[in-house]
């Protein structure tokens, strides 16, 4: 019976790398490896999660196995014991994996906001703005975007604060919707946006899996087309660990865009780096170094007029 041997030689490869990958990690490697050697698809394996009474979607799994984002959360956490029942794992052993990776000194976390979790995301980020009636063209036209972001004592992303000039370019144009995308282990549900200069917040969706959140601000009136319109919004969060960079990406060409970044005076990084990517599957480029200053302890960048892409700064810890 060839075929029944050939089946035999892929049931022992896969569990010899399970066990492998269960005693070296790391711990997305070990999940990938034990739903592999069950034969589940990401489908089953979220039914017996939810008989467990724990609810985490397809799309968390999915990024949990390629590394993409950490179960972190109190709610995740549970799901990881629940899946060494369900996938025949020893107990604990997802979980000391897990527990590995926060220790790890080398610091090989997967990166604090992925931008290619966004792009997978991207669909999430549609479908919440379909939600919202909101095309992804709002009517507006950037002429400048500055944003400066702050770095908690616990290194995590605590907010961020944004200020807009745009310009109309079709009539009736009476908001703009804010995007905001959490670091791995984020909860939208706690995120809080805040309407700071001629604007009010309006409606707000978000998605647990992906972590993006999205946010109405709506203007006191309605704009003609070429009138100009300054506003100014925040966003609070400081709900996932430590952060690693931040990103901003960008469509059409626009105008100004300048980025700060600042940090507690408690928790300084070891170094800061600019980058930009022409898309997000693009390798980065146009790396330099920036100084933390002094008494205030941030980093900048000024892109006097965004092209297409996406720009970032980001950071290491000790």
């Amino acid at each position: 019976m060839p075929h029944a041997t050939q089946h035999a030689d892929v049931v022992t490869v896969a569990t010899a790398e399970l066990d492998s990958a269960l005693r070296g990690g790391p711990f997305h490697v070990a999940l990938r490896a034990a739903i592999a050697a069950r034969g589940l698809p990401l489908q089953r394996v979220q039914h017996h999660l939810s008989r467990h009474g724990v609810k985490v979607g397809v799309t968390s799994l999915s990024y949990w196995q390629q590394g993409a984002r950490r179960p972190q959360r109190p709610e995740s956490l549970r799901a990881v014991r629940a899946l060494e029942e369900i996938l025949q794992l020893p107990e604990e052993s997802l979980i000391r994996l897990l527990a590995q990776s926060d220790e790890d000194p080398a610091g090989q976390r997967p990166a604090a906001r992925s931008y290619r979790s966004l792009v997978e995301a991207s669909g999430v980020l549609e479908q919440l703005l379909a939600e919202l009636d909101s095309p992804l063209d709002g009517g507006l036209h950037t002429l400048g975007h500055h944003e400066r972001v702050r770095i908690g004592a616990r290194r995590e992303l605590a907010g961020r604060e944004s200020h807009h000039i745009v310009r109309a370019h079709r009539d009736g144009v009476d908001r703009f919707v804010a995007v905001h995308h959490g670091d791995p282990g984020c909860v939208p549900e706690r995120i809080r946006v805040h309407a700071l200069e001629n604007c009010r917040t309006g409606r707000l969706r978000s998605d647990p899996d992906t972590g993006v959140l999205v946010a109405e601000l709506l203007f006191d009136t309605r704009l003609r087309a070429g009138d100009t319109f300054l506003f100014r919004y925040g966003v609070q969060d400081g709900t996932a660990g430590a952060s690693r960079e931040y990103v901003r990406g960008f469509g059409p060409a626009g105008g100004q865009y300048a980025l700060q970044v600042r940090f507690d005076e408690h928790a300084l990084p070891t170094r800061c780096h600019r980058f930009a990517q022409h898309s997000a599957a693009a390798p980065r480029s146009g790396r330099q170094e920036l100084p933390l200053t002094g008494r205030h302890h941030s980093v900048h960048l000024v892109e006097p007029r965004v092209r297409s892409g996406i720009v970032g700064i980001g950071w290491d810890w000790e």
